[in-house]
């Protein structure tokens, strides 16, 4: 019994000289990294982007959205870029059997697909349409803006410049590890005494 307090004195030793105490608390840390972890996961709210399926130029995006409509398989803005064209002549379009409008087509100014619609004259039931931007889904595609992941790996000095900044961060970054790393060798070190107890 003596020789293993013994060692496990020797052993808290050489952590203690591995590993220099410092003033960050280690429950502060391992909280840092996993809400670190929480919010890289939690970027469903970030602003889309709505491009031409066709020639990828971009119509619009989330920050002007006004609704949707599942069962036409449409989406409605209300501003629209440059490179969305508003056609000039009305013509009927029956969405249901008792409903007629006025519409005129919205098309790409890039490949001069049609990718939707503006109501100009809708029956009471379909008047949170009119004088909206109603693209077909089928004509556009979206881009989740943040969504990116790929990165270039640092391979050497000339890639990643060692500023202050850097630096400052990388020191940060170890010392957080380090309380992290003692932090695990104490409670191994709880638990192998309480095994040999």
């Amino acid at each position: 019994m003596a020789t293993t307090k013994q060692s496990l004195t020797y052993r808290q030793k050489i952590v203690n000289s591995t590993f220099e105490t410092s003033s960050i608390d280690s429950t502060a840390v391992e909280e840092k990294l996993f809400r670190q972890v929480a919010m890289e996961e939690n970027d469903d709210d970030n602003p889309v982007v709505f491009i031409c399926a066709k020639c990828r130029l971009p119509v619009g995006d989330s920050l002007s959205w006004d609704g949707s409509e599942d069962g036409q398989n449409q989406i409605r803005l209300k501003r629209v870029t440059d490179n969305v064209l508003v056609g000039k002549e009305s013509h009927l379009f029956e969405p249901s059997k008792r409903s007629r409008c006025l519409i005129v087509d919205l098309t790409c100014r890039g490949c001069h697909s049609v990718l939707g619609m503006v109501y100009t004259s809708t029956p009471k039931n379909l008047d949170h349409k009119r004088f909206t931007f109603c693209f077909h889904v089928a004509g556009i595609d979206s881009y989740v803006l943040g969504s990116a992941n790929q990165m270039l790996a640092a391979e050497g000095p000339k890639e990643q410049p060692a500023t202050l900044e850097y630096c400052n961060t990388v020191e940060q970054q170890l010392t957080e590890m380090k309380m992290l790393v003692m932090s695990m060798a104490q409670r191994l070190e709880e638990i192998e005494v309480g095994i040999h107890e």
